[in-house]
């Protein structure tokens, strides 16, 4: 006998009639000569009801059932009398695949908080919380290759393991064969100084100058030793790259993309987006379908910098031009002054890194981010610097090797084009369209400083 899923048990529109199904037991709960048991197999939020009558088969088999426990169950799935649930399964044969010691389990009929979750963050997909979270996170996965499949975009797998630091930050973990200690690099395994890639971008660029259009979506690591709520160590990017773009283009895909991923979501996860509604945002879903329906708001830095200093309000970090913006600021801007998705573009030259193209104001330089309520920026981006001449002299200001770079250099060489492009934090979508509070909570074992575990 085929297994048949909770999700579709619970959404079947008649009688399934004989049925196997396997899952987690959430509770237990005995009544006179009956044992009602709760199955959830992750396939849904909702648990099925499961019958246990004494004088079946399957009555043998409760001694091991807990909460936690696999099980094995063959019953009939039939209509349910009770209040709120439209189906329940009557057990003929049950079988306990895995124990679970209920003085030691964790999880049980309680809530429990993120932060206790983080300590067994190998359990806390069995909770419902964390259930949806990663049923949601897979579905936005899928939505990005949709997008960009559906538009004629090649997918790119760029190294994980890099020489070159796109940011120019050198905040990159390093990558080394070489004993505790010992810094000869001509005796490391690449012989050179190594890193985890902090983005795909630079590698991506040669593609879209060869291809068109293409996209990156893989891991990044920043060795930042930040703990705020939107930092971690090791987390995912988007990171599209379009040939013959120019910074408008680009912030119309940052919008396209940002409005389709949201839409894809609720459509397909209304479920358990209600829950994170219910318990963690209220108001999350009427927000999410505004955000989609109605335009983004387009502001210069200048601009910007203008309506936060006349803001009459008291800032951590004062707003001035030449400086960054801060979580504050971009969270003003989008959540109280404009009350909506914003695009910031035009950025000082010396706060943004060298492959943005200069602007003619010289001081300028064609870049963009997406600033979303509750999370600030999103989506960072620009135009990229396409005049190899003007990208030498702006590497040669930041002290930056053109040897280091001379394959990158080589693009600007051998039929330079316009292009643009941007990346998206993929944990910074998910907080975006769960309301959750903290990047830990978003990705499956998160990387932060001081901790390793799992």
């Amino acid at each position: 006998m085929d297994r048949t899923r909770v999700r579709r048990a619970l959404a079947a529109t008649e009688a399934l009639g004989l049925v196997l199904i396997r899952g987690w037991a959430r509770t237990r709960r005995e009544s006179k000569g009956l044992v009602f048991l709760e199955i959830n197999d992750g396939s849904c939020l909702g648990n099925l009801q499961v019958l246990v009558a004494e004088d079946s088969a399957a009555w043998g088999g409760l001694g091991e059932v807990s909460t936690g426990a696999a099980l094995e169950v063959v019953g009939r799935h039939q209509a349910s009398p009770a209040k709120g649930q439209a189906w329940e399964l009557h057990a003929e044969g049950l079988r306990v695949l895995g124990v679970a010691d209920p003085e030691s389990y964790p999880l049980q009929k309680k809530r429990h908080g993120d932060e206790f979750l983080r300590t067994i963050a190998h359990l806390r997909p069995r909770t419902n919380k964390y259930g949806a979270m990663f049923r949601i996170r897979s579905r936005a996965a899928l939505a990005v290759h949709e997008f960009f499949g559906q538009r004629g975009f090649c997918w790119v797998h760029t190294p994980i393991i890099t020489g070159s630091d796109c940011e120019g930050a050198g905040e990159m973990f390093r990558v080394t064969t070489l004993p505790p200690g010992e810094v000869d690099l001509a005796a490391d395994f690449f012989g050179r100084q190594a890193g985890l890639t902090v983005s795909g971008q630079l590698e991506a660029e040669p593609f879209a100058l060869a291809l068109g259009d293409v996209y990156t979506f893989g891991p990044t690591f920043r060795a930042e030793n930040s703990n705020t709520p939107r930092h971690a160590a090791e987390f995912w990017m988007i990171e599209p790259e379009m040939a013959f773009a120019d910074l408008a283009d680009d912030m119309a895909l940052a919008e396209d993309f940002t409005k389709d991923l949201t839409r894809r979501v609720l459509a397909d996860c209304g479920e358990d987006l209600a829950l994170f509604e219910r318990f963690v945002q209220p108001g999350l879903l009427a927000g999410l379908a505004a955000m989609v329906e109605g335009p983004f708001e387009r502001v210069s830095y200048g601009q910007a910098i203008d309506i936060l200093a006349k803001a009459g309000r008291q800032w951590e970090y004062a707003p001035q031009w030449g400086a960054d913006l801060q979580t504050e600021h971009e969270r003003f801007l989008c959540e109280e002054y404009f009350r909506r998705p914003v695009i910031v573009f035009d950025y000082p030259k010396q706060i943004k890194p060298f492959y943005m193209r200069q602007n003619d104001d010289g001081r300028t330089v064609a870049a963009m981010d997406l600033l979303v309520p509750r999370v600030g920026e999103l989506i960072g981006g620009s135009q990229r610097e396409e005049r190899l001449g003007v990208l030498e002299a702006r590497m040669g200001e930041l002290g930056l090797s053109a040897e280091d770079y001379w394959w990158y250099l080589d693009t600007r060489r051998f039929g330079s084009a316009p292009h643009a492009g941007f990346g998206m934090g993929f944990e910074r979508f998910l907080l975006m369209i769960t309301g959750a509070g903290n990047i830990r909570d978003v990705i499956a074992y998160p990387r932060t400083p001081r901790h390793l575990g799992f």
